[in-house]
């Protein structure tokens, strides 16, 4: 998505929300800062990195992820696949002993597991909003390989691919990379959230409040944007 549309769909969730664009621009500031320091992929070369194949899998942290992992490690031959995860999904790849070929995060999910993923090959995607300054400042150096992303305009060494929540901006950056084919797993768009999308509630799933239950439903408009605007075959496995 051009970022002369994406921005019209971004005054609509600074809105909505009550964000800051200040708040944005600045988290944006310091990632690229940091990566211009430590050094940073480019999409060129995140290209070259996993063009071994342009049928991609992205994983949400949906209820329904480990029931997918677990099909699609009995019926697919993953190395067909570039494996892509959103934050938290990563966990439950590193339980199921998968590592992904890029993770997509925000840095809200267990930073241990992101951290093995990447320590095991998994390219990380940062994504900087004004919410998780704190995290782009103490975390980022730690990881290597890793490509910024933006909800605002880009700036240096940052992209704006389009997309909101881990799981869409997944999708619009398999789409950038030249997916051809994406399987969704884990994608469920409901009212309902995991440990894996939320590290700190005491069961397995619960009910998603009010705030994440209007991220979803920001997700399955963009997910449903692709499908509508991209020529890519989206198949969602929970369909």
């Amino acid at each position: 998505m051009e970022f002369g549309l994406w921005e019209k769909y971004y005054a609509e969730i600074l809105d909505d929300f009550g964000f800051s664009r200040k708040n944005d621009e600045e988290s944006a500031k310091l990632l690229d800062e940091i990566l211009s320091t430590e050094g940073c992929l480019t999409l060129d070369d995140l290209s070259a990195i996993v063009g071994f194949s342009d049928k991609y899998i992205v994983f949400g942290a949906g209820p329904s992820l480990k029931e997918h992992i677990q099909l699609l490690k009995k019926e697919y031959d993953l190395r067909d696949y570039v494996l892509v995860a959103a934050d938290g999904a990563t966990t439950a790849l590193i339980e199921e002993r998968l590592v992904p070929d890029i993770v997509a995060t925000d840095l809200d999910g267990k930073l241990d597991d992101i951290l093995l993923a990447n320590i095991r090959g998994a390219n990380i995607i940062i994504h900087a909003h004004g919410d998780n300054i704190d995290k782009i400042a103490s975390a980022t150096s730690f990881f290597n390989n890793v490509l910024g992303t933006t909800q605002a305009q880009p700036v240096g060494n940052l992209y704006n691919f389009g997309g909101f929540t881990d799981g869409d901006r997944a999708l619009f950056l398999s789409v950038a990379l030249g997916a051809s084919q994406i399987m969704l797993a884990g994608m469920d768009f409901g009212d309902i959230v995991t440990r894996y999308s939320r590290p700190n509630i005491e069961t397995e799933t619960a009910r998603a409040d009010d705030f994440k239950a209007k991220k979803l439903k920001y997700a399955e408009k963009f997910t449903q944007w692709i499908c509508d605007n991209e020529n890519v075959e989206v198949i969602n496995l929970k369909e």
